[in-house]
Parts: structure tokens; C-alpha cells; sequence
């Protein structure tokens, strides 16, 4: 759970802020639009110059020591220069991403077995592409990826064409987190954009851990965190969740929480005491990522589930979930 250093761009490459998609709650339809898988695990953003080869996070953090032998992979493709955007990945055999299995691999250091699902490129042997439109960079991309075997860590991450609704409707039956929609025809843009949208099976999202209650089972263990966003600079409850973590998983976030213990819950508005009760307050420096059905009528999370911390984003970068905007509106 702790944060790595923030890195720099190699060889003069500069980082780009990432095409952020805009949550949507039904896929688009028509020739202007194509689908891709949406990937459970980490943004990466590649940098190659020459022989030198480094990964970033969608916050430009190196994270090219902790992706195993991706770094390696890319450094084989034999361009002088390139920018590849893409997804840190860990897959079962059916080819879903898992980012509990993904989580337990970056702890694995260079033994990481770790994909990158490469979907779109941004700079190409001294060319800025990103003004192309989208099909061309992908054409591009997967020119230089060229065939590769399935067994490999570096992967061309391949869009659908066809009604969205039915693309969708697929992509959650096999089990996956959702899908990823693009328009055709326009440039790569850093930060939200509707020309990619995200439409998700379950919902999930980020949330800052402003404290926990301890197990009942366990003196040393949590049993159930307790979680807020920001609305501006005020941090907001937003409810608890005590299920997805195993009980060797419980006694680790305890014992990482002991360092950021407070004596005051960090949010402006008053709890009841109910929300209260038992409650042992810790400052907002962790991001977890939790699953969940919905809200309650007091906007609160309703059946939630945990599934691993983000090491990717800061708490100050926590806002209000989409899914809680769209249902004010």
C-alpha cells in the first residue's frame, strides 16, 4: 500500500495526460462508434526511446519495476520511439481481468506475471499521432505490435464493431467489468471526454477510507471499512463495507491503518450516531475500490464489496461517483 515515486518522461517523450472515458449508463449505437472490452486493472501509459523502455500510471508514476517483464516485451518491438496507451492486466483463463489477482502480482516485483492490453498510440518514431483519428492510431498500433502468441505479456487490445447494446449484453454475460465505447473519427484527447464512454455491468468506483471498525472475530483485524468522497474540498460519507476481504486481508489493513489513526472523523457534516458507533477515524491517505448495487435513499452505498486498494490515485482525487450525480440529475 505504499505510493511510488512519481516519474518522468524518457528521451525528451513527454507524458500525456490519458483519454478519460464519461461514465454512461447505455452503449451507443451506430457506424460512428466501436466497442472495446473494459479492463479491470491499471492505466499504463509506455514510453519507449531506443532500448530504454518506461511505464506510467495514469497519474505518471514509474511503475516500470513493479509490471514484471512487460518493460521487456515492448523493448523487443523495434521502433526508436513510441507512446503507447494501454491497460496493466492480470486474466484468467477466459480472458477476464481480475484485479484481485492483479493486486497480489505488483507484490511479485519483477516476477510479475502481468499483461498490458495495448489499445491506442499516441507518438510514433517522432510523430505526435493523437490528432488521427481513432482507427488510424489503432491500425498503427497494431502494426507495430505485429502477431503475437497468446501466452505473451504485451497484447493488442482489438475493438468490436456492431450494435453496442448487443456487444454489451455479451461482454457482461462472459463476466466482465463492461465495455468501453469510442467514436471512430476523432483525435485522442487528455482528460474526460464523451468521445469515449464507459457503460459498466456493476458499478464500481474509487473511494477514500476515512476509517474502520474492528472485527468481531479479530482484536487485530478490521471488520468493515468505512468510506467518503470529495464534493469540492469537503469530504463526504458515503457509507461502509464490510465484505471482499479475507481474514489474512482484514489483519493487513489494520495494521496499515495504525500510522494514519485520528482522533476526529476528517468530514464537516455531523454523523449520527449510529454512523458513529465503533468507529476508529484514520486520515484520508487511502484509496479503495469498492463494488456495488446502488444507493440508498440516504446515498449511502448499498450491498458493497471491497475489492483491493488503489495505489494509482491520491484521496484529493476522489469526487463525487458518477453513478450519484446521474441519479441527483
Amino acid at each position: 500500500m505504499t505510493r511510488p515515486a512519481k516519474g518522468t518522461a524518457s528521451a525528451g517523450l513527454a507524458f500525456f495526460k490519458p483519454c478519460l472515458a464519461q461514465a454512461a449508463t447505455e452503449p451507443p449505437s451506430g457506424e460512428d462508434w466501436v466497442h472495446e472490452i473494459k479492463y479491470d486493472g491499471y492505466r499504463i501509459q509506455a514510453h519507449l526511446a531506443a532500448s530504454n523502455v518506461s511505464l506510467f500510471t495514469r497519474n505518471a508514476f514509474d511503475w516500470t519495476n513493479k509490471l514484471g517483464d512487460v518493460a521487456g516485451e515492448l523493448g523487443k518491438l523495434g521502433v526508436k520511439a513510441a507512446i503507447i496507451d494501454g491497460e496493466a492486466v492480470v486474466q484468467n483463463k477466459s480472458g477476464v481481468s481480475n484485479f484481485h489477482a492483479l493486486q497480489r502480482e505488483l507484490d511479485k516485483g519483477p516476477k510479475a506475471r502481468i499483461a498490458l492490453m495495448a489499445f491506442d498510440l499516441l507518438h510514433l518514431e517522432g510523430v505526435d499521432v493523437r490528432r488521427q483519428p481513432l482507427l488510424e492510431r489503432k491500425a498503427m498500433l497494431k502494426d507495430v505490435l505485429g502477431t503475437r502468441p497468446k501466452s505473451s505479456l504485451l497484447q493488442f487490445g482489438d475493438h468490436m464493431r456492431g450494435d453496442g447494446k448487443q456487444v454489451f449484453a455479451s461482454a457482461c454475460k462472459l463476466g466482465l467489468e463492461g465495455i468501453i465505447s469510442k467514436r471512430v473519427d476523432r483525435p485522442y484527447h487528455s482528460g474526460r471526454s464523451t468521445d469515449w464512454l464507459k457503460i459498466k455491468c456493476a458499478l464500481a468506483d474509487a473511494f477514500v477510507v476515512i476509517g474502520y471498525v474492528r472485527s468481531k472475530a479479530a482484536s487485530q483485524a478490521i471488520g468493515s471499512l468505512v468510506l467518503g468522497y470529495y464534493d469540492g474540498r469537503t469530504l463526504i460519507y458515503a457509507g461502509r463495507v464490510g465484505t471482499g476481504f479475507s481474514a489474512s486481508e482484514a489483519a493487513a489493513i489494520w495494521e496499515a491503518l495504525q500510522t494514519v489513526r485520528a482522533d476526529d472523523p476528517p468530514l464537516s457534516t455531523r454523523l449520527t450516531r449510529e454512523q458513529r458507533e465503533g468507529v476508529v477515524w484514520v486520515r484520508p491517505a487511502l484509496v479503495a475500490q469498492v463494488e456495488y448495487r446502488g444507493w440508498t435513499p440516504e446515498n449511502h452505498l448499498w450491498h458493497s464489496s471491497f475489492k483491493a486498494f488503489r495505489q494509482d490515485k491520491w484521496p484529493s482525487q476522489i469526487g463525487r461517483p458518477a453513478s450519484l450525480v446521474e441519479r441527483a440529475g
